[in-house]
């Protein structure tokens, strides 16, 4: 059964798959505690926390276009993948040294930069060393083993945070410890296949190549922009906690029940897709958060914090990979970095106006606000694709 489960994951796959993992736990170490760093330490206020997530997550996705047009070009997506990691494990230490929120965006910028650099050549390299009839699976394999490692961040955390007294910096300092190792592992356990790309270098930015990604793409990257106008930074979710009555020691914890739930969902539904399609289920993902965020509006206890965290890793489960396996196969071979890099461009543009959003409905009018405003962006991004999109099976 396990062979069956398994058999044709690439091994390039799994490595990569486990760089992701220990890269989570170092960012999410940080993800989990920061908010409450800011607040609670520099006395930011939430549209400052607001403003930071969104110019970081922006900043990162705008630079997906250029390192995804750039892999394609070379046909080297692993370098700049080792670069963009890289740069974010350098960059741990300023989180450590901050005394003012100007230098947790100076950090977060560069993280984030980081990431720009390698998502867009990482999420092409996995679909170039997969068969087509297993990309579902690939990406929610890539996922799931992503999602231990967001998971054991937020532990680690909550750990060094009960023994230390509340010592953010340890915390800030020990999170460089994974993210070397999982540079370490990419550069020297990853074997890329070569390309063909060299047959499309002079004509990447033509309209007629951006043209040849296909109506369904573009569909997908309208998708993408809607649902993220409403898919504001976790640290609203956290700071949503925290006001229910979570204590700060236990608030990294809520985002370790996400991630469970994230780990266990996103490789079946991700064979799944590949079995039945992957309309139906991105649909089912999307509708889930439509609820979520809803139920974050009007949320009055601690347990019912819990249960939605857990749905909100479920969401994730059933669209994060299904979502990429849809890009890659919709596109040609030669043009999968520059197609996930204009998704995530168009992803990065609404993170920034998502984040000002809420922030700034949280704070001059209320959370529920807030949050069903995220729901509402996400049944507009439902109705999209039901309607535009013809093949629900992939």
């Amino acid at each position: 059964m396990k062979s069956q489960f398994f058999a044709n994951i690439p091994r390039s796959v799994w490595i990569l798959g486990f760089v992701s993992l220990l890269t989570d736990v170092s960012t999410k170490m940080i993800d989990s505690i920061l908010p409450l760093f800011l607040v609670s330490t520099l006395g930011a206020n939430l549209l400052t926390v607001g403003l930071i997530e969104g110019i970081a997550e922006s900043t990162a996705s705008v630079l997906k276009v250029f390192s995804g047009i750039l892999s394609d070009y070379w046909g080297q997506r692993k370098q700049l993948a080792v670069l963009g990691y890289g740069l974010s494990t350098i960059v741990k230490p300023l989180f450590a040294l901050a005394t003012s929120p100007v230098w947790v965006l100076i950090a977060r910028f560069g993280d984030r930069f980081g990431k720009g650099i390698r998502v867009a050549p990482r999420d092409a390299l996995v679909a170039d060393i997969t068969d087509k009839t297993n990309l579902g699976a690939a990406y929610g394999l890539r996922q799931s083993l992503d999602t231990i490692g967001a998971f054991t961040g937020p532990i680690v955390a909550f750990i060094l945070m009960s023994l230390s007294g509340k010592n953010f910096q340890l915390v800030f300092w020990v999170a460089l410890i994974p993210g070397v190792l999982a540079i370490i592992l990419l550069a020297g356990f990853i074997k890329e296949p070569k390309t063909e790309s060299k047959q499309i270098q002079k004509n990447l930015l033509r309209w007629d190549t951006l043209k040849s990604l296909g109506k369904e793409y573009w569909i997908l990257v309208t998708v993408a922009l809607l649902f993220n106008l409403g898919n504001s930074s976790d640290a609203f979710l956290l700071l949503q906690a925290q006001q229910v009555g979570i204590s700060p020691t236990f608030v990294p914890l809520t985002i370790v029940v996400t991630n469970i739930t994230y780990f266990l969902s996103a490789y079946p539904v991700g064979l799944l897709s590949d079995r039945i399609g992957r309309l139906r289920l991105l649909v089912g993902g999307f509708l889930l958060y439509a609820l979520t965020y809803l139920g974050f509006a009007f949320t009055s206890a601690s347990w019912q914090i819990w249960v939605l965290f857990a749905l909100y890793g479920l969401y994730q489960g059933m669209n994060k990979g299904i979502f990429s396996a849809m890009v890659a196969e919709k596109v040609p071979a030669n043009l999968r970095g520059t197609a996930f890099g204009f998704i995530n461009l168009a992803t990065g543009i609404a993170l920034l106006i998502a984040n000002i959003l809420t922030g700034s409905l949280w704070q001059l009018i209320s959370p529920q606000v807030a949050f069903i405003t995220g729901s509402v962006f996400a049944v507009v991004a439902i109705a999209i694709l039901l309607t535009k999109i013809n093949n629900p099976q992939t």
